[in-house]
């Protein structure tokens, strides 16, 4: 293994967001070791660095690697990606999603701390549960909805990994930082867990209607992967952002009605817009966040820097790579 100045370790590094990262840290000529059951991420995603000397890729849940604190000790720093995604599947498979993303993620922080080594933590916009604020800071109070409602045990799952990230801050100085990200998007992410542009994309190229559920007016920020791995490789290389939470999106709001118009638009297609009752779409228990805008300040303060790709040139991107 290389020494600790040079080593990587990213979980949930076959995802669509870690494969990025993969691929970036490999382009700054680090070595990676990445691990990733291949639940919800794919060993394709990495096939462009498949053969690169500076990889190596376990396949396993966290919670199989029996040397996981020798590899979190031989790394510089941690990036912990790895969890259950995806509205359809965590309205289908709660348990999977609390059980899973809470004790894979107390194995990494408890093996970031005997190392003292700095992880970063990916979050998730669906803290702010269903707060009706025009905008979200992470100060804000958190509103989440009824634990009789399976769509928000994905949000607690992920707020409570928070809460443990930042105990191991204040009592065992663990170097932490959490980065909540809002609708990252781009090549390679995948519709089949209910992602919403990859789905529309397909649906266009095939002629076919896209699907919107509910009214299409709730709103959203799409934030393009390039961006959002740029956002986090800064996060992770400044000293300042350590024990600190931070908002990483775009500031571009659009009705997912009007996302519908836009791709049908980019793409040419003959393609209609059909709207789906929320309780057609999804099994009973499932309530939806009506508009989910970061505030990007905290960033840009910290680390200089805001995503801002454009919608056009996202939807555009991300049609060129989805078949």
């Amino acid at each position: 293994m290389a020494n600790r100045t040079e080593h990587i370790l990213v979980t949930g590094g076959a995802g669509f967001i870690g494969s990025h990262l993969v691929e970036r840290l490999l382009g700054e000529g680090k070595s990676v070791t990445v691990i990733d059951d291949c639940s919800t991420g794919r060993l394709e995603n990495l096939q462009s660095v498949r053969g690169h000397p500076a990889l190596e890729v376990i396949q396993a849940k966290i919670s199989q690697c029996g040397n996981l604190v020798e590899l979190a000790r031989g790394s510089q720093a941690i990036y912990h990606l790895a969890a259950v995604v995806g509205v359809e599947l965590v309205m289908v498979s709660a348990l999977k999603t609390i059980e899973s993303n809470l004790r894979e993620t107390q194995l990494m922080l408890d093996a970031a701390s005997a190392g003292a080594v700095p992880i970063l933590l990916a979050s998730t916009s669906e803290v702010y549960g269903k707060s009706a604020r025009a905008a979200f800071s992470e100060e804000d109070d958190l509103l989440i909805g009824s634990p009789h409602l399976s769509r928000w045990s994905y949000a607690c799952s992920k707020l409570m990994n928070e809460f443990l990230a930042l105990a191991h801050v204040r009592e065992k100085k663990t170097p932490v930082v959490i980065a909540r990200l809002f609708n990252t998007v781009g090549p390679r992410q995948t519709g089949q867990y209910g992602m919403v542009l990859p789905r529309f994309i397909q649906a266009a190229r095939k002629g076919q209607p896209l699907k919107v559920f509910g009214d299409g007016r709730q709103t959203r920020c799409f934030c393009y992967v390039n961006d959002a791995v740029e956002a986090l490789v800064r996060l992770q290389n400044c000293p300042a952002a350590k024990g600190e939470i931070f908002n990483v999106g775009s500031s571009e709001e659009i009705s997912i009605g009007q996302l519908a118009g836009v791709v049908i638009r980019i793409l040419q297609s003959t393609s209609s817009i059909e709207y789906i009752p929320y309780a057609k779409a999804y099994p009973p228990g499932f309530e939806d966040m009506l508009g989910r805008k970061p505030i990007v300040d905290k960033l840009a303060k910290y680390v200089g820097f805001q995503p801002a790709t454009s919608l056009r040139h996202i939807v555009e991107w991300t049609a060129a790579s989805v078949q």
